[in-house]
């Protein structure tokens, strides 16, 4: 059958429509994909603090992996090509018994090493053994022990007097200073085995090697996944908050102000949420704050450190706001710019996205694993 001249214009006019919404969906993407690039590269440089030395000394930025701006995919091992992360985490020794405090040693988040002695040890032996290369240690180190009469782990510290036969002692491996180093790894090998030797126990070690690479794969996955988002809010026509107004505000919207200096935001089990302080350099303490003039606040969230990151950014953009109505102040972002519905999505997004990459990873946000790498 002939086509017609309008049978063909309305097929052209047909695959013209289907080319402008695909355009269209990929200006948009593009868009959104500078949105986020705009939020998460504010940390760079903060229009807000440029002018103020001392607020610079004291405002939060965010954290962002690698060199400044770059971006980099979590990975573990030599991955970087993949199109998706790899999160099989290498664990420590396989335990025996019960299973070791995640809060003193974890499987994922340190080196753990096992001594057996045939004869109860003392604790305060072993304790006077590792005094002086454990003070040499940068990272936490925890010495456990088996309870032979109720059959389970505990923490030895300096007090205790028990003897025990079964002992654990475990390093850990990343914080945010960095991985361990391999120097620092085999004073802590060399250590435990001059421990083993003087009680006479049994003590098997990994290869150095194996352990130094766990470090170095943990602590980059940790660092692509570890940012805090910074939201400020100012004062609307260049003046000043008053310190005494500002409190009541925030004690109002829920907010504690602590010891260290800043209001702080708390779920139903004491974790962090995300925290107010000053823009400036001056402390928001309790008598202080009493006579207190500043130009604006910095309200921040720590992504690892947050069970529910969506949820609590949500918490934080609502006190945010609250404070600038209260206040007569603007809510920005790092670059002095009003904090739009797009960035709001983008950032609320990204939480989601990270705090999954954790999980996946095996270090759940806010978990006792994720306190401890992620501080």
């Amino acid at each position: 059958m002939a086509i017609s001249e309008l049978q063909i214009a309305l097929i052209g006019a047909g695959a013209a429509g289907v080319a402008l919404v695909w355009g269209y969906n990929v200006w948009q993407d593009r868009q959104h994909r500078k949105t986020a690039d705009r939020i998460f590269k504010g940390g760079q440089g903060d229009a807000l603090l440029d002018g103020e030395e001392a607020a610079a000394a004291a405002a939060p930025t965010a954290a962002i992996p690698g060199e400044p701006g770059e971006w980099r995919e979590p990975h573990f091992g030599d991955t970087a090509d993949a199109a998706e992360p790899v999160v099989d985490l290498p664990l420590a020794q396989e335990e025996f018994g019960p299973p070791l405090s995640a809060e003193c040693a974890d499987a994922v988040a340190d080196c753990v090493l096992h001594l057996a002695a045939a004869d109860p040890v003392p604790a305060p032996a072993v304790q006077a053994m590792q005094k002086a290369w454990a003070a040499e240690l940068s990272k936490p180190l925890h010495w456990l022990a088996r309870d032979d009469a109720e059959g389970s782990w505990k923490q030895v510290d300096a007090h205790d007097t028990g003897r025990y036969r079964e002992w654990a002692v475990a390093l850990q491996l990343v914080d945010r200073r960095g991985p361990v180093s391999d120097g620092e790894l085999a004073r802590f090998f060399d250590g435990v085995q001059q421990v083993a030797q003087q009680t006479a126990a049994t003590l098997e070690l990994p290869s150095r090697g194996e352990i130094v690479m766990r470090a170095a794969s943990l602590d980059e996955f940790c660092a692509a996944v570890d940012i805090q988002f910074v939201l400020h809010v100012v004062e609307a026509t260049g003046g000043v908050f008053a310190g005494t107004k500002l409190r009541g505000v925030a004690e109002a919207a829920g907010l504690v102000l602590e010891t260290d200096g800043v209001f702080r935001a708390r779920d139903e089990a004491g974790g962090e949420l995300f925290t107010v302080a000053n823009l400036g350099a001056e402390r928001l303490e309790a008598e202080s704050i009493k006579s207190l003039a500043t130009h604006g606040l910095t309200l921040s969230m720590d992504v690892p450190r947050v069970t529910d990151g969506a949820l609590a950014f949500d918490r934080m953009l609502a006190i945010a706001r609250q404070l600038a109505a209260a206040l007569g102040g603007v809510l920005v972002d790092a670059q002095r710019a009003p904090l739009a519905d797009a960035m709001i999505e983008a950032i609320r997004a990204k939480t989601a996205e990270l705090q999954q990459r954790m999980r996946d990873g095996s270090i759940v946000p806010g978990s006792i694993r994720a306190l401890r790498l992620f501080s």
